[in-house]
Order: C-alpha cells, then structure tokens, then sequence
C-alpha cells in the first residue's frame, strides 16, 4: 500500500509540478493494488479480521453455530477453488472452463508484456529481456492469492472444528460498541 501511495503521489507530482509523467505509474499501481487484494484477502482470514454480519448466526443454537460456521468456512474454500480451477464443474453438467490457474497458463504461453511496465535497460542488456514486463509475472498473483485463500479457508474449517476459533469473520463489533457506550443516555 505504501508503494501504491508513492508512486502515485509522485505522479501527481511529476504530472502537476514539472508537466512529466512517469511511464508506467498507473499500471505499476494497478498491479500493486491486485497484489495487496488477492494477498490481503487470505491474510485477513488468517488473522480472523474479514468483517461479516454474524447477528443472526448468533441467536443460533451452539450446534447449528458450529454447523454454519463450517459451512461458511467451506464456501470459502469452495469459492477460492471455483475460481482457480473451474473445469471440475463439467462433472455436474455445467458449462464451464478455464479459471485462474488456466489463465494464467495461458497468459504464459502467449508470452506477451505488460503495456507500459518495461523491465529496465540493464535487465535487457543482462539477461536478453524484452523491452516490456511478461505479463504472467504479475498474474502470477491469480492463482498464488486465491491458492492461499483456500489454504486459509481450509485451515479456518479445521480450527473451528478444534473449537480454536469461533467463526471465519471477526464479528461482535457492533456488541462492543453498545457496551462501550451503554451508560450515554444516562
């Protein structure tokens, strides 16, 4: 995040101060930006910090508690598999191809660069480069964050199963909230 912040601060800088551009900012940005989400979604599970509304859920009984947290920890695995491998859907008689990890094979084959992301001239020299970026290197993201979604997910179901862990979201911030401010009214 903070490297998204710099570069663009200093594109508006550039842009606004010295009518220059820096070549790539927006794009360099952008692929930041993807990284820090799918990154970000699997840490936020790890560190139980996904915000959810859990009010119903609550009011269930300890069992169906449990039950449904498990559930939802499973859909979450279910959803980070769907979308990195959705061939298995064809079992079922649905439609479908492809998903992350056969876009990203994909994307790697073809071989293309990124539109404005050039590796520098040394790297070029060096190493006998293209001039642009590969492509499957930032997509490499794709499959890598949602694999370690469903790792998390997994990892998730196990704990509450232990009972180490009540639910896949944080939840009882609204709990805190009314208690912290109950005597205000007073």
């Amino acid at each position: 995040m903070a490297a998204i912040c710099l570069i663009t601060f200093a594109q508006v800088v550039a842009r606004y101060g010295f009518h220059a551009q820096i070549e790539g900012a927006l794009e360099i940005s952008t692929v930041l930006f993807a990284w820090l989400i799918l990154f970000g979604m699997s840490y936020a599970v790890k560190i139980n910090s996904h915000l959810g509304v859990d009010a119903f859920v609550n009011l269930l009984p300890p069992k169906i508690f449990k039950i449904v947290a498990i559930f939802s920890a499973l859909a979450g695995f279910l959803y980070a598999f769907l979308l990195i491998y959705s061939d298995w859907l064809q079992y079922f008689n649905i439609d479908t191809k492809g998903g992350a990890l056969a876009y990203w094979s994909l994307i790697y084959k073809i071989g293309i660069g990124m539109e404005d992301i050039k590796y520098p001239l040394w790297a070029q020299n060096l190493f006998g480069l293209p001039e642009r970026m590969h492509r499957w290197i930032a997509y490499l993201i794709l499959p890598t964050g949602l694999a370690l979604l469903a790792y998390r997910c997994l990892q998730a179901t196990i704990e509450i199963i232990r009972g180490e862990r009540r639910l896949i979201i944080a939840s009882h911030e609204a709990e805190q909230l009314v208690e912290d401010n109950k005597d205000i009214i007073k």
